[in-house]
């Protein structure tokens, strides 16, 4: 039965892991080019020389003596980002949205002390979530302020739009819609939902949360399909691009679109995984 199931994926047009693995990281993702996409701050800057729109950084703490002068890089602002250089899966990434009477606020609502945010960072340094446990650099960043597009089908956090890229083609696409499940995160495995997008239209089609296909938000009652994805055809090319930037030939690019800045290039996956499918 398994079998017979595996075949009709296959007939289907369905990318496996192994096939992923075999047939496209191993052929066109030579190994030397890994770090240029594995450290963020390297991504970030290599774009930037290139011309591609990123969130601004503000700074980057790299050793255990600058979080000390954490206040001082922030200065007095009210809003920011930090994210480790080398996470993944959304592990480590802190979102500040406020901050009142010497205490700043995440997006759930939870206050946060300046020693609390130190010790994030000094937990981001150990590498407690980087790949592979290796110590690691924290990156402090603008907090996008995301396009209204996704209002109603969206809770709380900033959705992105993650486009895999073949040769610099794109060729699949899909959504991330944050949950309340999710933390306001626009992560699959934290309880996000993920929708496809056509990529001819740039219009929204089947939704998945958990593994079972929705209709609607499960927290704003919206629906998730036939929304309209704004730039759609700037987010294509700006994905597109992301070839030429690394040299990497199967990618998965992770896009947002802000109120004011328009499309910005999160992050680049050089194993990008299967889940738009």
């Amino acid at each position: 039965m398994i079998w017979d199931l595996a075949r009709r994926l296959h007939a289907a047009g369905v990318l496996g892991i192994n096939r992923r693995n075999a047939d496209y990281m191993l052929v066109y993702n030579e190994r030397r080019r890994y770090p240029l996409v594995d450290d963020k701050v390297q991504t970030k800057r290599l774009a930037q020389s290139a011309g591609i729109a990123v969130p601004e950084l503000y700074g980057v703490i790299e050793i255990e003596r600058q979080v000390r002068d954490f206040s001082t890089l922030i200065g007095d602002r009210s809003d920011f980002v930090i994210k480790p250089a080398r996470g993944s899966g959304g592990n480590g990434v802190l979102i500040v949205s406020g901050r009142h009477d010497g205490e700043f606020a995440r997006i759930n609502g939870q206050s946060l002390s300046v020693a609390q945010l130190e010790h994030h960072l000094f937990n981001t340094l150990s590498g407690l979530y980087s790949l592979g446990g290796n110590p690691d650099v924290a990156m402090v960043e603008y907090r996008v302020d995301p396009d209204p597009v996704f209002a109603a089908i969206s809770y709380l956090g900033v959705p992105d739009v993650r486009i895999v890229v073949f040769l610099g083609v794109p060729v699949m696409a899909m959504v991330r819609l944050p949950t309340r499940a999710s933390g306001g995160k626009a992560n699959l495995h934290q309880g996000a939902i993920g929708a496809g997008i056509d990529l001819a239209s740039g219009k929204t089609l089947t939704a998945v949360w958990r593994n079972d296909i929705i209709a609607q938000h499960p927290d704003t009652g919206g629906p998730a399909g036939g929304v309209q994805v704004p730039r759609w055809d700037e987010l294509l090319l700006l994905a597109a691009r992301c070839t030429d930037l690394t040299g990497l030939g199967y990618i998965g690019v992770d896009v947002v679109l802000d109120r004011e800045r328009g499309p910005l290039m999160l992050e680049i996956n050089a194993r990008p995984r299967l889940n738009v499918q």
